[in-house]
């Protein structure tokens, strides 16, 4: 069994907050070329495991979903942080939560308590290591460098990054160029005489 945890950026750090904003499809077919090389080269059960977060999170779970009828091996599984994570979203994000959560091989909070601390994000990561072999995340360290507000995911690379020192663990970043050239090379790909 081969376990992957994906993660990112979320929507709003992506400046997305429309459901057809061009990035989303360019973040989608960079995640489906990730997930579609890893499963050729491999018959065994893969987990697809995610967050709930509006963003990266989400995007990798909809591209799983949608490749687990070319891939059989595949499941996908998005483990919360804390009991009622969606409690404070809005309205339509909390419905497209439970609309993921329909569609996924297993769900369940890492913690059975409603948010309470840090810790309990502290214990999420650890879990979310513990229970991938590989890490792939969509985050930028030069752009954390340059004195950019930390973001989510930066929390995650430094977890696994401090993890990866004792155990065999694989971490994977695409970076903001690495979606720029996949940006590029959909749109010659969409318009080749453009």
């Amino acid at each position: 069994m081969r376990r992957l945890w994906i993660t990112g950026y979320s929507s709003y750090e992506l400046a997305v907050f429309k459901d057809y904003d061009p990035k989303i499809k360019v973040i989608k077919n960079v995640l489906k070329n990730e997930l579609t090389q890893r499963l050729d080269s491999s018959e065994d059960e893969f987990w697809l495991i995610s967050g709930p977060q509006m963003g990266v999170e989400r995007w990798a779970i909809e591209v799983g979903n949608t490749l687990k009828k070319d891939y059989p091996q595949l499941k996908t599984s998005i483990m919360e942080p804390y009991l009622k994570v969606a409690e404070r979203w809005n309205e339509q994000n909390q419905v497209k939560l439970a609309t993921a959560l329909k569609n996924v091989d297993f769900h369940a909070p890492v913690s059975n308590q409603p948010y309470q601390s840090p810790q309990q994000l502290r214990n999420y990561q650890q879990f979310m290591l513990d229970h991938s072999d590989s890490l792939l995340i969509i985050f930028d360290p030069d752009r954390e460098s340059e004195g950019e507000q930390t973001s989510k995911p930066s929390w995650d690379y430094r977890a696994a990054r401090k993890y990866q020192e004792h155990r065999d663990y694989e971490i994977q970043t695409i970076t903001f160029d690495d979606l720029q050239d996949a940006a590029t090379e959909l749109a010659e790909q969409e318009h080749p005489d453009y």
